[in-house]
């Protein structure tokens, strides 16, 4: 199993873990290091957007996976299933993932997931966990998508739980992956519509029927057919 958290390197503030992960993996840094901060100023999510976070109000959190191997290919599935679990460690809550990269708990998200890779080299794990941040807290236009852990999670056993999770999840085999991920998948069985993919996935509506052997959500659309789109490919929206 993966051992996550040895070196580790924690900041009061900075711009973003995943930026400084990333130049740490490309100085040769060894695989399990974790990039940890109170504070950061330019943090990232998906596509470009920020992720805003109150000072010591969240796990800010980056790891190095060195090499990265084609065993990792379901990398984008095993860590939002690492941080599930974590999160049902530290409180009695039941976690769900909105593929492709979001946590949530009774449909609001509590986490999310940015992975950056340089195959077969490295990847970096981004993990933004909200563990005691207040409704008023969170930016005007997040009030309702986001959540919290909840008061009484220290971040000392939040980042504990997730180094050990993480490392459980980013060995295990594919088939053990998916599995798992149809257990909590949340956009299952759900009326979803998506921006365009190019010529051959233009905009559409339909309904998400899980995930392939490849990580893809499966749509099946009003007018019976039965796409795949990659998460880089669509930006999804729920119709419900």
């Amino acid at each position: 199993m993966t051992s996550f958290g040895q070196p580790r390197h924690h900041y009061r503030v900075t711009d973003s873990t995943n930026e400084r992960a990333r130049e740490l993996a490309l100085a040769g840094a060894p695989d399990g290091t974790v990039i940890t901060a109170d504070e950061q100023t330019s943090g990232r999510g998906r596509r470009g957007r920020g992720w805003a976070a109150p000072s010591s109000k969240a796990l800010l959190y980056s790891a190095i996976l060195s090499p990265l191997g084609r065993e990792h290919r379901l990398l984008p599935l095993a860590v939002p299933l690492a941080v599930c679990e974590a999160v049902e460690s530290l409180a009695a809550l039941e976690c769900r993932v909105k593929w492709p990269n979001d946590v949530w708990i009774s449909e609001r998200k509590v986490a999310g997931v940015l992975l950056e890779a340089r195959p077969p080299d490295w990847a970096v794990i981004g993990i933004g966990l909200n563990l005691a941040i207040e409704r008023d807290e969170f930016p005007p236009d997040l009030r309702w998508p986001a959540t919290s852990v909840g008061h009484g999670v220290a971040s000392a056993a939040a980042l504990e739980a997730v180094n050990q999770r993480l490392g459980y999840w980013v060995d295990a085999p594919p088939g053990q992956v998916l599995e798992e991920f149809a257990q909590r998948d949340a956009l299952r069985g759900r009326e979803i519509r998506w921006d365009g993919a190019g010529a051959d996935k233009p905009p559409g509506a339909g309904r998400a029927e899980g995930i392939d052997q490849g990580g893809n959500l499966l749509v099946a659309t009003e007018d019976g057919r039965r796409l795949s789109l990659g998460a880089g490919e669509v930006q999804l929206a729920l119709e419900d």
